[in-house]
This record gives structure tokens, sequence and C-alpha cells, in this order.
């Protein structure tokens, strides 16, 4: 599909089809530039100055023939709005049993944690034809989270979580670069991403295994920093429980309700302030500047683990 894959090859599932799109695009902006183009130079040439054309002044009109050079071009590009608007809604929501990783962006590198405890800096190892989903965020600045092979593109904001997937499809070792103007160093901010069997990816799991999971790191994090002393079954401070709480809806004491994601529960724990829970008061302290954001990252993960669905199911 994309004539030049020798030099950006198609490694995603998601690449073959954001390459048809891109070259059908190119091709109907370049049939609407030649025809344009096209008759203006004909008629350039054909009533220039000094040429016998026939400039009386005689007008005809052909409601079929306007109907048609406006209709059909405006159902053509419709047509590829349909079709680019359905193919973003896929590449931004991804398969439910897709794995979960995360990425903390800084100047100037890509730190990257696997649930299992592995951790990597500018490198992402990632198993051949199976889904993966990236939570993002950075520790100062804006970023951008780019593997031009898989057409995946995400902004990595300070903050807040954002996220991307792909399928890899393609073994191999494909460059990770950083595509938004982050700093001095912003050119060296780089990377690659290391598709490998499953086979191959379960020992390199088993090879730079730890001791702790991520969200074992979490619960370690949770009681050190006091959490329990608060949120636990047996404390006497009213507060919320977190047991759970991950994937369900939560009602605000000012009658809105969100949903418990990533990004509430990093929120809820740097600026506890914003979205308090109905019947509860707001005094928990902010945690902004105490907890690194990978430590962040970690205790999400923790209450991600304690968070069973209704369905007794695996937590999202």
């Amino acid at each position: 599909m994309n004539p030049f894959h020798m030099l950006i090859p198609e490694a995603s599932s998601l690449a073959p089809r954001i390459d048809a799109l891109f070259w059908v695009m190119v091709t109907l902006c370049g049939l609407v530039a030649a025809g344009v183009f096209g008759a203006m130079m004909f008629f350039c040439v054909r009533y220039h100055r000094g040429h016998r054309a026939d400039r009386t002044g005689w007008q005809a009109g052909s409601l079929g023939l306007e109907l048609t050079w406006t209709l059909v071009p405006f159902a053509l590009f419709i047509a590829v709005f349909v079709w680019s608007l359905f193919l973003f809604a896929d590449a931004r929501t991804p398969p439910a049993d897709a794995d979960t990783l995360y990425v903390v962006a800084k100047q100037w590198m890509w730190k990257v944690q696997h649930p299992t405890g592995q951790r990597e800096i500018n490198t992402l190892h990632v198993p051949l034809g199976h889904a993966v989903r990236l939570t993002m965020t950075s520790q100062d600045v804006i970023h951008s989270f780019f593997i031009p092979a898989f057409r995946v593109k995400q902004d990595v904001l300070p903050g807040r979580y954002t996220q991307l997937w792909f399928t890899p499809t393609r073994l191999g070792t494909f460059p990770l670069t950083c595509a938004e103007y982050c700093g001095l160093d912003h050119s060296k901010m780089g990377g690659a991403v290391i598709v490998l069997s499953p086979a191959e990816f379960a020992r390199w799991l088993k090879l730079h295994g730890t001791d702790l999971s991520l969200a074992a790191r979490g619960a370690g994090l949770f009681r050190r920093s006091g959490c329990g002393g608060c949120h636990g079954s047996n404390s006497t401070v009213h507060a919320p429980a977190l047991e759970g709480v991950y994937g369900r809806p939560v009602h605000l004491a000012d009658g809105a309700t969100v949903m418990a994601d990533e990004r509430y529960l990093h929120d809820s724990i740097t600026l506890p302030n914003g979205q308090v829970v109905a019947g509860y008061a707001p005094v928990m302290p902010s945690f902004a500047g105490q907890l690194s954001e990978e430590d962040l990252l970690a205790i999400i993960a923790y209450l991600k683990s304690i968070s069973v669905p209704s369905n007794g199911g695996e937590p999202p």
C-alpha cells in the first residue's frame, strides 16, 4: 500500500489503513487540482490576446452539468470524512484485552514501566501481534510520543493522562521520537520500539523481572504515604473507600458524576479539592510535589489492582 515502505515500513495494524486514507486524499486532491489548473491553462491558451477565438459573449447553462461538478466532489469528500471519522474512532479506542504500559516523559527521555515491574529508558519492548495500550504523562513540559512505522502519535501533557494504542505486525526495531519541541535537547529525545515474538517477549520479561510488580510498588507507596490511615477499612477518618473505585462512576458534592479513570485518580491525589466526593468534607491534603509521576502511576496501578468490576472479571 505504501510506495515508500522501504523507507517507512508499515509495522502496526493501523498503519495500512492510515496510509490508504492518506493516498486516497492525495489522489483526490491531485485530481481536483489537475482539473482546475488544466481548465485554467486551456482558457489561458485559447483566449489569449490575438487568438481568433469567438468572443461574442454567447452563454448557455446546463443544470445537470452544474449539479454534477458540485455534488460529485462533495460526495467524494464527505465519503473521505466519514472514512477518517471511523478510523479516528478506532485509533482512539484500544481493544479490551490490550496490555497497559505506563510512560513518563521528561526532558529529555522516555521512561517506561511494565505492569510486572520492568522499567526501561528510551526503549519499549512489546510482543508481536498483541495490542498494547500506553498511558502517558509528562513530568515537565509538553512532549509528543511518535512511532513513524506504527503511524501513531500522541501529545504527552503535564498534569494529565493521554493514551494511544497499537498492535505490532512486524518484528524488528523501530524509531521512537518526540514530535513536539520540548527544549534544548529535543532533537536527542529518541529511542526505539523493539517488537519481539511472544515467546521472546516472555523470556525478556523473565530475564528483566523484578521482585515487585508496579502494583506492589504502588501498595508500598500507598502505605508509606499514609493513605491507608484515612482510606483504610479500620480508619476513624471519614474518607471514601478505594476498593473497587477504579472504572466506576463517582458522585461528586457539586452534583456531577465522573468516571474513576486514571486521570480522576491522579487529580484526586494532586488536586483533592477539585472534585470532592459527595458526602465527604474537603479535608484531604494535596500530594502534589511529594510524589513523582512514576510514583503516582504506581499508586494508580495498585488502586486498579484492588478494583474488581461487577462482572467478576479483571479490572479494566
